[in-house]
C-alpha cells in the first residue's frame, strides 16, 4: 500500500509539474509585455484604458491553469509523504 501511494505521489507530482511548466512561462510571458506596453505608453504620454484586455484575461485563464498544476503537485506531495509515513 505505502508503495503503491508513493508511486502515486511521484507520477502526480511529475504530471503537474509538467502542466505546470507552459502556462506559468506563458505567463511571466504576457506580464513581461504587459509591463513593457505600460512603459511605453508612460513614456509616450498615452492615456491606457483600465478595462480589461485581451491580455489580461488570458493572464487570468493562464494563473488558473498553473494553479490547477500546483494543486495536482501538492497532492502528489502527500501522497509522497503518507507513503513514507505508512512504510
Amino acid at each position: 500500500m505505502a508503495l503503491v501511494l508513493i508511486l502515486a505521489g511521484i507520477s502526480a507530482t511529475a504530471a503537474g509539474y509538467v502542466r505546470f511548466k507552459g502556462p506559468w512561462a506563458q505567463y511571466q510571458a504576457l506580464k513581461a509585455q504587459e509591463a513593457n506596453i505600460a512603459r511605453y505608453e508612460g513614456w509616450r504620454g498615452g492615456i491606457r484604458d483600465s478595462g480589461p484586455t485581451g491580455a489580461s484575461v488570458a493572464m487570468e485563464m493562464l494563473r488558473g491553469r498553473a494553479r490547477n498544476a500546483g494543486v495536482i503537485m501538492a497532492a502528489g506531495v502527500a501522497f509522497v509523504i503518507v507513503g513514507l509515513y505508512l512504510s
